[in-house]
C-alpha cells in the first residue's frame, strides 16, 4: 500500500493505527524498561545482602581442627542456588591475591583487577545492565582472634559480582515477544483498517469523485453509484439529485439561449429593418425636398442642408461640371465663400478622379502618402480623416461629384456606401431636371437668334425695375434701338446676312451695358435697353456711346447700306420724367425712336412732350424703310 495521503482512507489509516501502534509501543516500551530497573535494583539488593551475609558468615568461629572459615565454604557450597546466582566471589589479600575462592585452583593468584579493586579500602556497589558488582572490606573487632590488627586496617576484601537474575532475562524476553506481537498485531489491525476502509470509504468516494469530475467536465448526464444508507451513499444520491435539477436547469438554459438567440436575430433583423426604414425616410426626404424645387440653386442649397444634418456628415461639399468642363463646387456645408466657386480638372484629386472613372472614390485616410492626391478638392483645414468622392452620374454623363468627409479615419462603413451612393442618383437626377428647366426658362426667355432676353423677359423685367423705382423713388430709363435700312439690308444680301447683322449689333450693344441693365429684342430690328436708376441725361450719353460703338464696329461694315456702315437709330424715355405707368413709357421712347427716323436716322433723340402726335408704327412690327433724304445723306 502506498503511504501517500491522496484519499479519505488512508488519512484515516494514518490518523488511527499509527497513533494506536505508536501508544502500543511506548507503553511496552515503558513496561520494559521499568521492568528492566525493577531487574536491576533486585540484583543490587541481593548482591548487598549476600555481600553482607557472606561478609558476616566470615566471622564465625572455625571449628577446631578444620582449615581457616570452614562454615563459609560449607555454607556457600550447601546453598546451590546462591553459587548459581553468584557469579564471582572472591576473598582478596590487601595487596590483590586471591586468598579464597569458590574454585580452588584461583586460590593464590593475583586477582586480574586487583589495582582497581585495592584502590579503595571502603565498601561500595556499582550495578550495570548484566550484574551488580559489590566490593566489602573484611575486618574488625571479630577478626582479631586470628588476624592482628583486623580492627584498625581490613585483613581481606570481599568481592562479589552477581549476574543478572534469570527472571530478568525471561522478562525481557516476555517484553521483547509482547513488543513483536505488538508490531504484528498492529500491522495486521493496519491492514485490516486499510481493507475496510478501502471498501467501505475509499472505493465509494473514489466512484463519486470520478462522478463529479465527469459533471465538472461538463457530462450531467453521468450519475454516482448509490450502495446502501450510509453517509456516503446519501451524499451520492444527494449529487445525484443535483445533477438532475442542474441537468434540468442545463436544458432549460439551452432553450433559453436558443430562445434568446432567435431574440437577437429577431431583434438584428428588427435594427437592419430600422436601419433601412431610416436609409429609405432619408431617400424619401432627399427625393421629395429635391423635387420640390426645379431651381439649381434653391436644389443644391436643400441638398446641402439635408444631407450633413441626417447623415452626421461634418463637411460635404456639391460640384458641379460647369460649361469649361471643370468641376466647379457650387455648395458647400459649412459655407465657405472662399471654397465655392473653385474649379478643379478631371481627374485632379479625389472629386475629380470620382468624376474621370465614373466610381465612387473612397480614401479612409487622408493623410496616407499612397493618396495624396485626396487633398485636392478640400477646404483649407481639412486635410485629415476620411475622403468619399461620389459621381452624380446621369444617362452615362457626369453631372458633377459629392464630396463627403469625416474627421475620423475610416469613418465610412459599406452600407454608408451604399446609401450614399443612392443620395448621389437622386440628387443627379434632380440635378439633371433642374437643368433641363433652367435650359427649358433659358429657351422661353431668351432670343434663339440673338441670345439675348426675348420681348417676354423684357417685360417681366422692366415691371420690376418700375416698381423698384416707384418704392425707392429712382430714375429709369429706357432705350429703343433700331437697325437703320434693314429691310434693304435683307433684300440685297440675304436674310442670312440680316440675321448675322442682328447678331453682331447685339454683341457690340451687349459689350457696352452694365450687367444691372437689361438688353432685350423688342422685335425685328428693335431693341430695348433697361438702364436701372439712370437720369434721363445720362441715358442718352449711354445712348449717344452705344450708337458710335456701332459705326465705329468694323465687323457692322455693309457696302449696300447708305452709310456703308450699319447704323442704328435710338429714343430714349426716362421715367417718372416722361411717364408714369409702363405701356407710356414705352410708347415715350418709341416715338422719340420715330422722332430719330423722322430726323434722318444714325441719332439718338430724347422724348419730348408732343412726339406721340406723330406716331411711327406699332410696338413690335417691322417698320417700312424711309426713303434716304438730302439730310440723311448728308450726315
Amino acid at each position: 500500500m502506498a503511504l501517500g495521503l491522496d484519499t479519505v482512507g488512508r488519512k484515516l489509516l494514518w490518523s488511527i493505527a499509527l497513533p494506536g501502534l505508536f501508544a502500543a509501543l511506548l507503553g511496552v516500551g515503558y513496561f520494559w524498561r521499568e521492568a528492566q530497573q525493577a531487574a536491576r535494583d533486585a540484583t543490587h539488593d541481593e548482591a548487598m545482602v549476600l555481600a553482607e551475609f557472606v561478609g558476616t558468615t566470615f566471622r564465625l568461629p572455625t571449628p577446631e581442627g578444620m582449615p581457616p572459615h570452614t562454615p563459609v565454604a560449607e555454607l556457600l557450597r550447601s546453598d546451590v542456588r546462591m553459587l548459581r546466582a553468584t557469579a564471582e566471589l572472591n576473598v582478596l589479600s590487601p595487596d590483590g591475591r586471591i586468598r579464597w575462592s569458590p574454585r580452588p585452583e584461583d586460590v593464590g593468584r593475583r586477582h586480574p583487577e586487583a589495582d582497581r579493586l585495592t584502590a579503595s579500602s571502603t565498601q561500595w556497589a556499582r550495578s550495570d545492565t548484566h550484574s551488580t558488582e559489590v566490593l566489602r572490606p573484611l575486618g574488625e573487632k571479630a577478626c582479631e582472634g586470628c588476624h592482628a590488627g583486623a580492627q584498625e586496617r581490613p585483613v581481606g576484601l570481599l568481592h562479589l559480582r552477581v549476574a543478572e537474575p534469570e527472571v530478568h532475562r525471561e522478562l525481557a524476553d516476555a517484553l521483547g515477544g509482547a513488543l513483536v506481537a505488538v508490531l504484528v498485531l498492529g500491522s495486521m489491525l493496519i491492514v485490516a483498517t486499510g481493507t475496510s476502509l478501502h471498501f467501505f470509504l475509499t472505493r465509494p468516494l473514489r466512484r463519486l469523485t470520478a462522478a463529479m469530475r465527469g459533471a465538472e467536465e461538463g457530462d450531467f448526464l453521468v450519475r454516482a453509484e448509490v450502495h446502501g444508507t450510509d453517509e456516503i451513499s446519501r451524499l451520492a444520491a444527494a449529487f445525484n439529485a443535483m445533477l438532475a435539477r442542474i441537468t434540468s436547469m442545463k436544458a432549460e438554459e439551452i432553450d433559453t439561449h436558443r430562445d434568446l438567440q432567435v431574440t437577437k436575430w429577431k431583434l438584428s433583423l428588427k435594427e437592419e429593418l430600422e436601419e433601412r426604414i431610416a436609409e429609405l425616410a432619408l431617400l424619401f426626404d432627399v427625393a421629395r425636398s429635391v423635387n420640390s424645387t426645379i431651381e439649381l440653386s434653391e436644389l443644391l442649397s436643400r441638398v446641402t442642408q439635408l444631407v450633413p444634418e441626417r447623415l452626421h456628415i461634418p463637411d460635404f461639399s456639391i460640384m458641379l461640371l460647369n460649361s469649361d468642363g471643370l468641376l466647379e463646387v457650387k455648395s458647400s456645408f459649412p459655407a465657405d465663400p472662399q471654397h465655392e466657386g473653385m474649379t478643379f480638372q478631371l481627374g485632379e484629386g479625389a472629386a475629380g478622379r470620382a468624376a474621370e472613372m465614373q466610381r465612387v472614390v473612397y480614401v479612409p485616410d487622408i493623410k496616407d502618402p499612397s493618396s495624396s492626391f485626396a487633398r485636392h478638392g478640400l477646404p483649407p483645414g481639412n486635410d485629415s480623416g476620411a475622403l468619399l468622392s461620389i459621381p452624380m452620374v446621369h444617362t452615362d454623363s457626369v453631372l458633377g461629384v459629392l464630396n463627403f468627409r469625416r474627421p475620423e479615419v475610416a469613418s465610412f462603413a459599406p452600407e454608408e456606401l451604399e446609401l450614399l451612393t443612392a443620395v448621389a442618383d437622386q440628387a443627379a437626377t434632380a440635378v439633371k431636371n433642374a437643368m433641363l428647366h433652367a435650359e427649358a426658362v433659358k429657351l422661353t426667355m431668351t432670343d434663339p437668334l440673338t441670345g439675348v432676353p426675348n420681348r417676354r423677359h423684357l417685360f417681366a423685367r422692366l415691371e420690376l425695375e418700375v416698381a423698384r423705382s416707384q418704392r425707392f423713388g429712382t430714375p429709369l430709363s429706357i432705350l429703343m434701338v433700331d437697325i437703320d435700312h434693314f429691310k434693304r439690308l435683307n433684300d440685297t444680301a440675304g436674310h442670312r446676312a440680316g440675321d448675322e447683322s442682328l447678331r453682331r449689333v447685339c454683341d457690340v450693344l451687349r459689350a457696352r451695358v452694365r450687367k444691372v441693365d437689361t438688353l432685350a429684342r423688342y422685335g425685328g430690328e428693335e431693341f430695348m435697353l433697361v438702364l436701372s436708376n439712370v437720369s434721363k441725361e445720362d441715358a442718352y450719353e449711354v445712348a449717344e456711346k452705344l450708337r458710335r460703338a456701332v459705326v465705329d464696329a468694323p465687323q457692322l461694315a455693309a457696302p449696300t447700306q447708305p452709310f456703308g456702315h450699319i447704323t442704328v437709330s435710338i429714343g430714349v424715355a426716362t421715367y417718372p420724367l416722361d411717364a408714369n405707368t409702363q405701356d407710356t413709357l414705352v410708347d415715350c421712347a418709341d416715338s422719340a425712336l420715330y422722332a430719330s427716323k423722322r430726323a434722318g436716322r444714325n441719332r439718338v433723340t430724347s422724348y419730348e412732350p408732343g412726339m406721340e402726335q406723330h406716331p411711327g408704327r406699332e410696338r413690335g412690327l417691322s417698320r417700312p424703310n424711309d426713303p434716304a433724304s438730302p439730310s440723311v445723306a448728308k450726315a
